[in-house]
């Protein structure tokens, strides 16, 4: 077998000429989780004034998270890594037809903490529940931080 070696921004290129047998979809119940629903604090607004609230993030592969090392706004911004990082890995985000850098940009901060936070929660933990306890009584219960608003059950 021969090995060639490749530079990080010649991947797409080896991707693209590369064909990869179409593999059947995993089984609902038994097969691994890779997309997660979510509902933004504030939602992004759109340049027709439309808020979207509701998306879809998948699971980020090592290429979602090499690729950003490469992109020269984050060479220039280190800070840009995680808009990068995001616009990668969210697959729906209401009724906007692509997720891409700009449109991460244009989110109000509370909602890149909260994307950054689930981001973390899916692809280290697995999963979008956080263990909380009650101020008041002190009961620890969990919640789903994937979606539902305050109060809602």
């Amino acid at each position: 077998m021969r090995r060639r070696t490749i530079a990080l921004d010649q991947l797409d290129e080896l991707v693209e000429h590369r064909e990869e047998p179409e593999r059947p979809a995993a089984a609902p119940t038994g097969g691994l989780r890779t997309e997660f629903d979510f509902e933004l604090p504030r939602g992004y607004v759109d340049p027709e004034g439309v808020v979207h609230r509701h998306g879809r993030m998948r699971l980020a592969t090592a290429r979602d998270e090499l690729r950003p090392q490469i992109d020269l706004r984050v060479k220039e911004n280190p800070g840009y890594l995680s808009v990068v990082l995001l616009s990668q890995v969210i697959t729906r985000l209401g009724t906007v037809r692509e997720v891409h850098a700009g449109v991460v940009e244009q989110m109000y901060a509370t909602d890149i903490a909260f994307l950054q936070d689930f981001y973390r929660r899916i692809n280290s933990e697995g999963h979008t529940r956080a263990g909380v306890s009650c101020p008041s009584c002190g009961t620890a219960f969990e919640v789903d931080l994937a979606g539902g608003r305050l109060g809602e059950s």
